[in-house]
């Protein structure tokens, strides 16, 4: 039975795979991200899109609105919006306190409070029982960021899953994360990596090569199967063991 799925940041990358291989099984795939211009060449058959700030609680509250005239139930809730905080246009001020404040608070609001958002706000139409809440997290949620605050807002999805999966395990509704590693063909890194931080990313795994966003597609589409029902609360490691954790 084709179940109906909604994806943040489903236009590139991490979420646009999981779409297309939602898609491929016949799903009903609804793509969310800022720019509808991404989401138009998406080119999932068959998705739909909305454009949406999903930071933004009147946005949220329209795509509740659009879920619940097309869809009703949510099966999958798949949270891939995000990224790195330095891609977002600067701050208006020089004081480095300004600065700190201004970028914790932006990788806070595209990782963290955009995932709750919308979960809180699709969370009584999930499938019950058999619904999924999936989060993309991140290895810096686990080794820093650099500057703290993107490893920071990512991390914050961990104990949030955990708190989801004990409130909607009753309705056998699971919630969990995928962290993946250095993953190529993303928008994560701006338009390119430099190629010293590539050889030192990649020569942290086990398995020799950059992972990609089909890598962390499969792991997403498996955990929303009915083979990984009774799996809950974890956190999923995709990083070809350049870490190890829990």
């Amino acid at each position: 039975m084709a179940r109906n799925v909604v994806i943040s940041g489903g236009g590139t990358g991490i979420g646009l795979a999981a779409a297309q291989l939602f898609a491929a099984d016949g799903d009903r795939v609804l793509l969310l991200g800022r720019r509808p211009q991404v989401l138009d060449r998406a080119g999932v058959p068959g998705a739909l899109t909305h454009a949406a700030d999903l930071s933004d609680p009147d946005h949220v509250r329209a795509v509740a609105r659009f879920v619940g005239a097309e869809f009703g139930t949510v099966d999958v809730l798949v949270h891939s919006a995000g990224g790195a905080g330095h891609l977002e246009p600067p701050g208006d001020s020089d004081d480095p306190l300004d600065r700190v404040a201004y970028h914790w608070t932006v990788n806070f609001r595209n990782n963290t409070l955009s995932a709750a958002l919308l979960t809180e706000a699709l969370k009584d139409r999930l499938a019950a029982p058999g619904g999924r809440v999936l989060f993309v997290s991140s290895i810096a949620a686990f080794r820093g960021s650099g500057s703290g605050a993107y490893g920071g807002a990512k991390a914050a999805l961990h104990p949030y899953a955990r708190d989801l999966a004990r409130e909607l395990g009753p309705r056998g509704v699971t919630a969990n994360v995928v962290a993946p590693g250095y993953v190529e063909d993303t928008e994560f890194f701006g338009e390119a990596i430099e190629p010293a931080r590539r050889e030192r990313l990649v020569g942290e795994t086990f398995t020799g090569r950059a992972g990609t966003p089909g890598d962390i597609a499969a792991t997403l589409h498996w955990l929303a199967s009915p083979g990984a029902g009774h799996v809950t609360s974890q956190v999923v490691q995709v990083n070809g063991g350049a870490e190890r954790g829990n």
